[in-house]
């Protein structure tokens, strides 16, 4: 692959690049939706992702290329033009970075980029949030402005915000951002406050498995759930001072469930209270060696996403059930829902058997196949410098 990458760069740009730049994806272990209600997260980095090629220019060109879109060819514009086009399609996540980074420093130099990402496009494991953290971590050393890697993670969320128009919160940049090999991150998405815990999980594996239904995160019904959230925070702010719904235990939100009247609110600020506090069981779970307790959990939170958050449908259920009834230690759903992806935690050596079963329920199910990857958790955002070496000119 990355002989294929300098080749096709050389190819569209006509020289090579100078520098070579890696972003995982990520999964979400348990801590669905609840980033932007203020609670905790336990996300971790994953050896997909998306490599970026990159050179500057000697004019203020800046030309993208991505090889998963080659249809649409080589997207260009100028340091002058970095506003949002619909159709540029996926190059809006890099021109974003380049355009907020460009409030820090000035920039006189284009750049050529190329991409290739291994992620599935649209299955929730943050393809997006990966693009927009390799250009800023890319951009940020080529241009030597200086940001410290918790900068580009805020810049990445607020080029998803402001620029995309996608209201996420910092979760996905940050386990991309800050992700560490063997790790996962109990992350609080209210202070930032970041605990790693290591996740070796001796004789288990972690087993992606794609809905391959493509979910389209700005045009899903995300906004709508968060919208609901922040009214039934709005109804429980009349008695709870509290600024985020993730700041009541369970025992608090159920006392004062008189405030949401409204059945859709109460199950939605339900599932971010509850959610919350599985996730901080969980870290002890894991701390404890309690990898039964520790699927339970997943098991819990999947069920909350679907009866109280409403985010699953048919395809993650039908392919978490199935991981259930084939043993699986713990499934859930993981990312936004509505199509993409689950997770389950499956002991190795029934890892070929798991696979087929469960695909064989899905077809059955739904049609047509999923699409499942044993994952690994690997490093965070960073350039590959031993692997670029010789490969300018």
């Amino acid at each position: 692959m990355r002989e294929m990458m300098h080749t096709e760069f050389r190819k569209r740009f006509l020289e090579g690049a100078t520098h070579q730049f890696f972003a995982p994806g990520r999964i979400n272990l348990i801590g669905e939706h609840v980033d932007y209600n203020g609670g905790h997260v336990f996300p971790a980095a994953i050896t997909f992702g998306t490599y970026m090629l990159v050179r500057k220019r000697d004019d203020r060109m800046c030309r993208f290329y991505s090889i998963n879109f080659e249809s649409q060819g080589v997207i260009e514009t100028s340091i002058d033009r970095l506003t949002y086009r619909e159709e540029d399609g996926w190059a809006n996540y890099p021109k974003a970075m380049l355009h907020y980074l460009m409030s820090h420093g000035v920039i006189t130099e284009g750049v050529d980029c190329l991409y290739y990402g291994n992620i599935p496009n649209g299955a929730g494991l943050s393809s997006s949030a990966s693009i927009e953290l390799v250009s800023g971590y890319a951009f940020n050393e080529l241009y030597a402005f200086g940001l410290s890697p918790l900068e580009l993670v805020k810049l990445g969320q607020r080029a998803e915000n402001e620029y995309i128009g996608v209201n996420s919160g910092i979760m996905d940049q940050f386990a991309i951002g800050m992700g560490m090999k063997d790790h996962a991150m109990l992350l609080d998405c209210e202070t930032l406050e970041c605990e790693y815990a290591p996740f070796k999980l001796d004789g288990l594996s972690i087993v992606i498995m794609n809905t391959n239904k493509r979910r389209e995160l700005a045009d899903s019904k995300y906004n709508e759930r968060r919208n609901e959230c922040e009214r039934a925070l709005l109804n429980l702010q009349r008695e709870l001072e509290i600024t985020a719904l993730c700041e009541l235990d369970v025992e608090t939100f159920e006392d004062h469930r008189h405030l949401l009247q409204d059945d859709t609110l109460y199950r939605r600020a339900r599932h971010a209270v509850t959610e919350n506090a599985r996730t901080l069981e969980a870290l002890e779970a894991l701390k404890g060696n309690e990898i039964e307790r520790f699927g339970r959990l997943m098991n819990d939170s999947h069920r909350s996403l679907d009866k109280d958050y409403e985010v699953t449908g048919k395809e993650l259920n039908t392919l978490v059930e199935a991981a259930w009834e084939n043993h699986a230690i713990g499934a859930r759903m993981t990312g936004a829902g509505f199509g993409g992806c689950a997770i389950s935690l499956v002991k190795q050596e029934s890892v070929d058997r798991f696979i087929e079963k469960v695909q064989s329920t899905y077809l059955k199910t739904i049609g047509y196949e999923a699409t499942f990857y044993v994952a690994s958790i690997g490093p965070g955002v960073h350039e590959i410098i031993e692997q670029v070496k010789g490969e300018t000119g």
